[in-house]
């Protein structure tokens, strides 16, 4: 895994482990010392699904915070969003994915100049800025390497010669 020292030099790795906490129950972490359950969606935990949709929004917000706060820092972020859990012959995937953004700002001319730049906002993190929905909208290929245990093959024999 990457440590946040490696981060700090961003040369553009990231990374999270995921481990085994409980039946149906992961902790994932990350090299800074952050920690989030996830699970089945049997409990309070977010689901892989949800983090997907928190990550979307997540990154959405930062994003037109950073544009935005040029000016003046918003009064509320409230971002929601949602898509559709489909199984067809692609599988299991999101679609109808949709983000809704509701910022405010203070009266004044700096809230009135981030209004008149929200807008903009929006569209370049849908269009360029976020990593997240970028990488959903651009259907980036995800690789699965099997790590197995030492001495062991995928196949589960220990045997090399088999």
């Amino acid at each position: 895994m990457t440590t946040s020292t490696e981060q700090a030099a961003d040369d553009g790795r990231r990374g999270v482990e995921l481990r085994k906490i409980g039946a149906g129950r992961y902790l994932a972490s990350n090299g800074r010392g952050g920690v989030l359950p996830v699970g089945r969606g049997s409990d309070p935990d977010f689901t892989p699904v949800e983090l997907l949709l928190a990550a979307i929004a997540g990154c959405s917000a930062v994003d037109i915070e950073l544009v935005t706060g040029k000016r003046v820092d918003p009064d509320h972020v409230h971002l929601a969003v949602e898509g559709h859990k489909t199984r067809d012959d692609d599988g299991n995937h999101l679609t109808g994915i949709r983000v809704s953004v509701d910022v405010g700002f203070p009266e004044g001319p700096d809230g009135d100049r981030a209004r008149s730049m929200l807008p903009r906002a929006v569209e370049q993190t849908r269009d360029r800025l976020c990593t997240v929905s970028r990488t959903v909208q651009l259907a980036t290929p995800v690789a699965y390497d099997l790590v197995s245990p030492a001495g062991s093959d995928p196949h589960g024999t220990t045997d090399p010669s088999q």
